[in-house]
Order: structure tokens, then sequence, then C-alpha cells
């Protein structure tokens, strides 16, 4: 008798896997980090196979810290990094280049050659995103391009083309499902949002044959058998969506004009909206948050390039902390007088800059300046960052007003971050008690399918609060540390802000 839903959550750093029991709950989880490849600056790669035997791994390892089988597992949702741009052979299965990870910016020229050509607003029309590094078009048609011989396999057909989830499943399946879901075709700069295709304009656009494209399912469907070899028996794969879409699912986010943010290497806040593919006016992106029974739900998306990957910037590259959980009293040690600001723009920023060759710095250094105060304004510039988000996405949806944050993610586990975020937001900030709601998600859409799960209404009954943290700091003094970010981003950028 199957018990489990098998989670698989390949994130930008690391790949886990997860056992979800009949009640939401994890009984068994595994998890490995893998290389990170940085080959030029800007450039950020991973190797394929990295990816993958980190992900066979971690299944295997959540399975025996469960004291389970395969056969105790009914059905695998799978949720990964988004944007990541894999290529490989279509007869043996071997990716022709690494991965081009969705923070790899070495496409920046194309897509500011293909903006003063007047293409964004076309772009943006049908795809609801911008002509941005951040996306799979521009990484694809690169990879076609400077891989011998690429060009002319693709154009012959011998070429798959897939983010992380179309990959991991090509693999899962033995080579015998090219597919994907709309969530993250959604995020390719070549899927049409409004028809729910894939664009021959957009193909066009980046020179990619329509041929290497994967076919787009709903998030909760049939994605093929695993092959036996993999893990001991054939299972189905039943759910597929992008990490963010996922922890959208995973917070029960529902209804048009709940918010989520999901705070892990990069932030991503997403807002509802329903039927309605809203157009933002504020420089946010139009995107797809789920696709169930053919029925697709629209969202408003910010995204932040460097949330987590600033704490991991702190660890590995200024050595001020020796573990993540560090940073959170640290920063409440830091002398709260002295103005310091970082902008982690390490791969440019993201939503609602979106200035692609601006880099990091850091403003107000004094000679008592320390690591205290360093990593007090590597943890509030998630804040002032997510501050941004909402701000705009207010502009774009008026009925944010009453809106309660909900948030997930590694970072959400530090309390003096999370308080300082409600501060800097002025708004109550909602972390649940199920954290791995990335994880949930894609199990959610894959139990959903087959009975394992009820349905929304259901499942949105089983999301519970942990904490709830009311914003304290006074009005003057949170106006003015505003202030102080958006100078200091102003004198960041390498254009004025839009």
């Amino acid at each position: 008798m199957t018990r489990y839903i098998l989670a698989i959550d390949q994130g930008t750093t690391s790949s886990r896997a997860m056992l979800f029991d009949k009640n939401y709950q994890i009984v068994g989880i595994g998890q490995r980090e893998f290389a990170q490849h940085y080959p030029a600056s800007g450039w950020v790669e991973h190797d394929p196979e990295d990816i993958w035997t980190s992900v066979v791994a971690t299944c295997k390892e959540a399975l025996a810290k469960a004291d389970a089988t395969i056969s105790d597992v009914a059905a695998i949702g799978i949720t990964n990094q988004r944007e990541t741009t894999v290529i490989w052979d279509r007869k043996t299965g071997k990716p022709i280049h690494n991965a081009v990870v969705w923070q790899d910016r070495r496409t920046s020229e194309t897509t500011r050659r293909l903006k003063a050509e007047g293409n964004e607003d076309r772009v943006t029309e049908k795809t609801g995103l911008l002509l941005d590094p951040y996306f799979s078009g521009s990484k694809v048609e690169w990879v076609l391009d400077h891989v011998e011989g690429a060009r002319s396999a693709a154009d012959k057909g011998d070429l798959a083309f897939g983010t992380i989830d179309t990959f991991l499943i090509w693999r899962l399946t033995g080579g015998t499902r090219h597919v994907t879901d709309a969530t993250n075709a959604c995020r390719t700069l070549l899927y049409d949002i409004h028809h729910g295709r894939w664009s021959s304009t957009m193909c066009n656009l980046f020179n990619v044959p329509q041929s290497m494209l994967p076919q787009v399912l709903d998030s909760s469907a049939d994605f093929g058998m695993t092959d036996a070899a993999v893990f001991g028996a054939s299972v189905p794969i039943y759910g597929v969506a992008g990490d963010q879409q996922a922890a959208t699912v995973g917070q029960a986010c529902f209804s048009p004009g709940m918010i989520k943010s999901t705070y892990g290497t990069g932030c991503f806040a997403v807002l509802n909206t329903g039927s309605e593919a809203v157009s933002s006016h504020n420089r946010l992106l139009t995107t797809i948050a789920y696709q169930i029974d053919g029925k697709v739900t629209y969202a408003i998306e910010g995204s932040i390039f460097v949330a987590g990957a600033a704490v991991q910037w702190l660890r590995d590259g200024l050595k001020c902390i020796s573990h993540a959980e560090e940073s959170g009293p640290l920063a409440a040690a830091a002398d709260d007088r002295a103005p310091v600001y970082l902008v982690p723009a390490f791969v440019g920023l993201g939503a609602p800059y979106w200035d692609p060759d601006c880099r990091g710095a850091i403003f107000g250094l004094a000679r008592d300046t320390g690591p205290k105060e360093i990593t007090r304004a590597a943890l509030e510039s998630v804040c002032f960052q997510t501050f941004d988000l909402l701000d705009a996405m207010r502009r774009d949806w008026t009925d944010t007003a009453g809106t309660v944050l909900r948030v997930d993610g590694g970072m959400v586990a530090s309390e003096w971050t999370m308080q300082r975020l409600a501060d800097i937001l002025a708004k109550p900030i909602d972390r649940p008690k199920m954290l791995e709601t990335t994880a949930l998600g894609a199990a959610y859409l894959a139990g959903r399918h087959m009975g394992f799960y009820g349905d929304l209404e259901e499942f949105s009954k089983e999301w519970v609060v942990d904490r709830e943290f009311i914003p304290s700091m006074p009005e003057d003094e949170r106006l003015r540390r505003i202030s102080g970010w958006r100078d200091a981003v102003s004198r960041t950028l390498t254009r004025p802000a839009a």
C-alpha cells in the first residue's frame, strides 16, 4: 500500500528530496549541495550531471531515513530552480554544455540589443516578461551559437532544451518523456501565456528551433513513469512546478490578492491575480501561478536575485559567520545607529530596477564598521528589496493594502530578519508552521492528481501560522532607512531607475 508522496526540490545550491505522508508531514528528507561554477565575471553554471546524481542520491536518502522503499511511494512531484537552461543530445541524453543558471548575465548584450531595437513591448505582451538575461530564451541562443556543431544539430532536431524539471523528467523516465509544465514554460521568453502555447514569434526572435521545445502540461498532470532502473521500481510523476509557483501552492495562496514571498538564494514575491493576467506598469512580471485542470491562474511577480546568497557571501566570501544561523544574532548586536547599506547587486539587480550591469556596493562605511554592521546591512538589504517589490505591486494591484504576507524559505528561520522585514514593510508577516512550502507544493500537485490529497479548499485548511511578526519600528525611522536605501541603490545603478 503506497503511503507517501516523494517531492524532489532541485534548487540553485542544493538538491533535496522529501517524503510527505497523507497528513502533509515530512517523514524523510535528503539534501546535497553541489558545485557552483563561475567561468567568467557574471557567469554562473552548473554541471547537469551533478544535479542528476544529487537528485537520485537525495531521493534514496529520504527513503532510507523514513525506513521506506520506492514501493511505498504513490507518486513523485518535482519543483525546480527556474530559467536555468540545459540542452542535451536526444540520442545520448548527454548535455552539450553546462547548465546556464538563472543568475547568469552573459547574454546582457543580446537582451540590451533586442531592447534597443524596440522588441521589449511585444515580448512583454506575449510572455509577460522583460528582456533580461535572467530568462531562458537568450541562454538557449547563446549555447547554440557557442558550442561547436550545436546550431546545426538543433536545426536537424537532434537537440532537446529544457529547464531543470524537463531535464530531470527526461532522465527519470529513461528519455521517454520530453515535457514541462506551464509555470516553467512561462519563464523561458518563448511561451505565449495568453494562448498557452509556444510562440513562433518569440522563437524566431531568439533563433530557437521549436523542435527543441518540450510539450507543456498542467502543473498537476501525468508527466510519465520513472524508469525502474533508477529507483528499483516505476513510479508516476504527477506534479511539476517552478520553485516560486510551487511555494505559492504550498502557501495556499489560492485567492486573488494573496502574496507569498520566498527567501532562498534569491527572493521572489508572488501576488495571485486570479484569471486575470495583470500587466505591470512598474517593471514587475506577469506570470502563471499554476495551471490545474486546464485552468490558468495568473500572478504578478517580483524577482530579487540575491537574498540568501548574501548570507552565503557573508559565510564563504567575507568569513563573517561560520553558519547561516549566526547572521541574525550578529546583526542584532550591531550598532543600529550606523547607516550602513549593502546593495547586493552581485549579478545585477532584478525587479523593479532590471539593471543587469550594475554590481554590488556598500555605503556608509566608517572606521568602526565591522562584521556586525555589514551582516546587518546584508540582512536588511533583503527587507529593503522586498519593500521595493511590494511597493510596485501596490501600484499595479490596488487591493494589497490589507493583505498579510506569507513567507517561507531558509531565511525566515531568522527571527531578527523577519521582525526587521515587518518593520520595513509596515505590514504583518505570517510564517507558517510548515516551512518547506516549496516541496509541499510539489507534493500536493502530485498527490492531488491521483486523489492522494483533496481539492484546493481542503488543502487551504491545512495551512497553519507559526508566528505573526507585527511592525514595531517608528514611522519616521522606517522612512529614514528606506530613504537611505533608495539613495544607495541610485548610486549603484548604471542607468536611471524606470
